[in-house]
Protein backbone atom coordinates (compact mmCIF):
# COMPACT_ATOMS: atom_id res chain seq x y z
CA UNK A 1 0.00 0.00 0.00
CA UNK A 2 2.93 2.39 0.73
CA UNK A 3 5.50 1.06 -1.17
CA UNK A 4 8.19 3.83 -0.18
CA UNK A 5 8.19 3.33 3.29
CA UNK A 6 9.93 0.28 4.21
CA UNK A 7 8.81 -2.60 5.69
CA UNK A 8 10.51 -2.37 8.87
CA UNK A 9 9.52 0.77 9.58
CA UNK A 10 6.06 0.05 9.10
CA UNK A 11 6.32 -3.41 11.28
CA UNK A 12 8.44 -1.02 14.28
CA UNK A 13 5.50 1.31 13.82
CA UNK A 14 2.72 -1.35 14.16
CA UNK A 15 4.96 -2.76 17.09
CA UNK A 16 4.78 0.49 19.43
CA UNK A 17 1.25 1.50 18.35
CA UNK A 18 -0.81 -1.70 17.88
CA UNK A 19 -3.09 0.13 15.57
CA UNK A 20 -2.53 -0.18 11.76
CA UNK A 21 -5.38 2.59 11.40
CA UNK A 22 -2.77 4.99 13.50
CA UNK A 23 0.02 3.67 11.85
CA UNK A 24 -1.75 4.21 8.16
CA UNK A 25 -2.29 7.97 9.81
CA UNK A 26 1.17 8.42 10.35
CA UNK A 27 2.02 7.62 6.66
CA UNK A 28 -0.60 9.58 5.19
CA UNK A 29 0.20 13.42 7.45
CA UNK A 30 3.97 12.83 7.80
CA UNK A 31 4.86 11.01 4.42
CA UNK A 32 7.34 8.93 6.56
CA UNK A 33 7.85 6.75 9.68
CA UNK A 34 10.37 6.40 12.27
CA UNK A 35 13.36 4.42 11.32
CA UNK A 36 13.55 1.28 13.72
CA UNK A 37 16.34 1.31 16.59
CA UNK A 38 19.40 -0.87 15.68
CA UNK A 39 18.45 -2.94 18.44
CA UNK A 40 14.92 -3.54 16.24
CA UNK A 41 17.06 -5.34 13.95
CA UNK A 42 18.93 -7.74 16.03
CA UNK A 43 15.41 -9.16 17.65
CA UNK A 44 13.74 -9.32 13.81
CA UNK A 45 16.34 -9.94 11.44
CA UNK A 46 15.41 -9.48 7.61
CA UNK A 47 14.70 -13.21 6.75
CA UNK A 48 14.02 -12.45 3.00
CA UNK A 49 16.13 -10.37 0.21
CA UNK A 50 13.14 -9.35 -1.72
CA UNK A 51 12.47 -5.86 -1.45
CA UNK A 52 9.27 -5.86 0.24
CA UNK A 53 10.73 -8.40 3.43
CA UNK A 54 9.81 -10.84 5.02
CA UNK A 55 6.37 -10.08 6.55
CA UNK A 56 4.60 -10.52 2.83
CA UNK A 57 4.58 -13.72 0.44
CA UNK A 58 4.98 -12.99 -2.98
CA UNK A 59 5.39 -15.17 -5.91
CA UNK A 60 9.43 -15.56 -5.67
CA UNK A 61 9.40 -16.19 -2.24
CA UNK A 62 6.17 -18.59 -1.78
CA UNK A 63 6.58 -20.93 -4.62
CA UNK A 64 7.66 -23.96 -4.96
CA UNK A 65 11.34 -24.53 -3.89
CA UNK A 66 14.35 -26.37 -5.64
CA UNK A 67 13.98 -29.10 -3.17
CA UNK A 68 10.00 -29.69 -3.79
CA UNK A 69 10.56 -29.41 -7.33
CA UNK A 70 12.96 -32.51 -7.13
CA UNK A 71 10.75 -34.38 -5.13
CA UNK A 72 7.02 -35.05 -4.29
CA UNK A 73 6.93 -34.83 -0.61
CA UNK A 74 6.89 -37.81 1.63
CA UNK A 75 3.28 -39.01 2.66
CA UNK A 76 1.79 -39.78 5.84
CA UNK A 77 -0.19 -43.04 6.80
CA UNK A 78 -3.48 -42.93 5.69
CA UNK A 79 -6.45 -42.84 8.01
CA UNK A 80 -6.86 -46.64 7.69
CA UNK A 81 -3.51 -47.02 9.37
CA UNK A 82 -3.47 -43.90 11.55
CA UNK A 83 -6.30 -45.59 13.48
CA UNK A 84 -5.69 -48.99 13.21
CA UNK A 85 -8.21 -49.91 11.20
CA UNK A 86 -7.14 -52.40 8.72
CA UNK A 87 -8.34 -55.45 10.44
CA UNK A 88 -11.91 -54.08 10.08
CA UNK A 89 -11.91 -53.78 6.45
CA UNK A 90 -10.29 -56.99 5.94
CA UNK A 91 -13.47 -58.34 7.74
CA UNK A 92 -15.10 -56.71 5.41
CA UNK A 93 -17.51 -54.59 8.20
CA UNK A 94 -19.67 -52.45 6.70
CA UNK A 95 -21.26 -49.55 8.71
CA UNK A 96 -24.60 -48.11 8.16
CA UNK A 97 -24.43 -44.63 6.82
CA UNK A 98 -27.44 -43.61 9.57
CA UNK A 99 -25.46 -44.27 12.05
CA UNK A 100 -22.95 -42.35 11.35
CA UNK A 101 -22.13 -38.84 13.07
CA UNK A 102 -25.59 -39.10 14.98
CA UNK A 103 -25.41 -37.40 18.53
CA UNK A 104 -22.56 -38.80 21.05
CA UNK A 105 -23.67 -40.49 24.39
CA UNK A 106 -22.80 -38.60 27.53
CA UNK A 107 -20.34 -41.34 28.97
CA UNK A 108 -19.39 -41.06 32.67
CA UNK A 109 -15.19 -41.48 32.50
CA UNK A 110 -13.25 -40.14 30.50
CA UNK A 111 -11.38 -43.18 29.37
CA UNK A 112 -14.92 -44.40 27.80
CA UNK A 113 -15.25 -40.84 26.44
CA UNK A 114 -12.63 -41.35 24.72
CA UNK A 115 -13.29 -45.06 23.57
CA UNK A 116 -16.46 -43.81 22.62
CA UNK A 117 -14.82 -41.10 20.28
CA UNK A 118 -12.25 -43.32 18.80
CA UNK A 119 -15.28 -45.23 17.86
CA UNK A 120 -16.98 -42.42 15.89
CA UNK A 121 -14.25 -41.49 14.70
CA UNK A 122 -13.39 -44.60 12.99
CA UNK A 123 -16.84 -45.33 11.79
CA UNK A 124 -16.63 -42.20 10.09
CA UNK A 125 -13.89 -42.81 8.16
CA UNK A 126 -15.11 -46.53 7.18
CA UNK A 127 -18.11 -44.67 6.18
CA UNK A 128 -15.86 -41.68 4.31
CA UNK A 129 -14.14 -44.98 2.67
CA UNK A 130 -16.96 -46.99 1.67
CA UNK A 131 -18.94 -44.09 0.08
CA UNK A 132 -15.44 -42.82 -1.48
CA UNK A 133 -15.21 -46.71 -3.08
CA UNK A 134 -18.79 -47.04 -4.13
CA UNK A 135 -18.56 -43.38 -6.35
CA UNK A 136 -15.16 -44.92 -7.34
CA UNK A 137 -17.00 -48.03 -8.41
CA UNK A 138 -19.87 -45.86 -10.30
CA UNK A 139 -16.92 -43.73 -12.15
CA UNK A 140 -15.38 -47.04 -13.56
CA UNK A 141 -19.03 -48.56 -14.55
CA UNK A 142 -19.64 -45.42 -16.31
CA UNK A 143 -16.40 -45.56 -18.08
CA UNK A 144 -16.76 -48.68 -19.09
CA UNK A 145 -20.36 -48.68 -20.15
CA UNK A 146 -19.23 -45.72 -22.65
CA UNK A 147 -16.44 -46.83 -23.78
CA UNK A 148 -18.37 -50.02 -24.69
CA UNK A 149 -20.89 -48.54 -26.55
CA UNK A 150 -18.54 -45.98 -28.70
CA UNK A 151 -16.84 -49.45 -29.97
Amino acid sequence: MFPDIPIPNVHYDLLRTGNVELTTNKILERGFLESPPAAFHTLYPLASTNNQGPFIRTPSNSGSTPASSKSPAPKGPSLVERYGLEARIQTGEQVAEESVGGKAQWEDSPEKREASLKERKAQMILAARQRFLAAQQKQQEATASSSGVSS
